[in-house]
């Protein structure tokens, strides 16, 4: 089994945070756009099940993706299965009508630019954003996979790699669909 084990906060001091990357060498890799739709399962509640499916669109790349429930209560890791199908817009729609006949719903589309740093470590790679959240604004996301062998010493590591770039001390578990559909909820934002 494959986990994706993450930690997510909010960016509240952008050049501070810029200026720790540097000096830790992460390495700039390249910007994205993601377009996240997210859709419900037709017999069980992935809000009360604390998983997810959703199609993403990374500029015309697609792919489906469920992931299951957080298995921690400091970060946020969780089983993460991921395909890649047809490129470009008519394939994701298709994909989505596909999973409507099957009685999913849509629930939300998430859209961010995602600016993406690698940092390299004796033991892993780390996957570290900069997420432009329409509706949300910046966060960033750290990242990196385990298998079940050594998913205790990758939440120990990405947690140390927090320290390291000044995050914390609070760690946002909700996912951006979950902070979207409160604000929604809140009159914040419109659906």
């Amino acid at each position: 089994m494959t986990y994706e084990v993450e930690l997510k906060y909010p960016l509240t001091d952008e050049a501070s945070f810029r200026l720790r990357l540097g000096e830790l060498k992460a390495q700039p890799r390249k910007t994205i756009t993601q377009e996240d739709e997210y859709l419900n399962h037709p017999s069980r509640d992935f809000a009360q099940s604390d998983e997810a499916l959703r199609i993403r669109r990374i500029d015309h790349d697609n792919r489906l993706t469920f992931k299951g429930p957080l298995v921690d209560s400091e970060t946020k890791t969780r089983e993460e299965i991921e395909i890649a199908f047809a490129e470009g817009a008519e394939e994701a729609r298709r994909m989505r009508t596909l999973l409507e006949r099957l009685g999913f719903r849509p629930v939300y589309r998430v859209c961010k630019i995602r600016e993406i740093f690698v940092l390299s470590t004796e033991s892993r790679e780390f996957e570290i954003v900069i997420d432009q959240v329409e509706g949300l604004g910046k966060y960033v996301e750290l990242e990196c996979g385990a298998g079940e062998q050594d998913l205790t010493q990758a939440r120990q590591e990405i947690l140390e790699l927090a320290a390291l770039l000044g995050l914390g001390p609070q760690v946002e578990r909700r996912s951006y669909l979950r902070l979207l559909l409160a604000r929604q909820a809140e009159g914040e934002i419109q659906p």
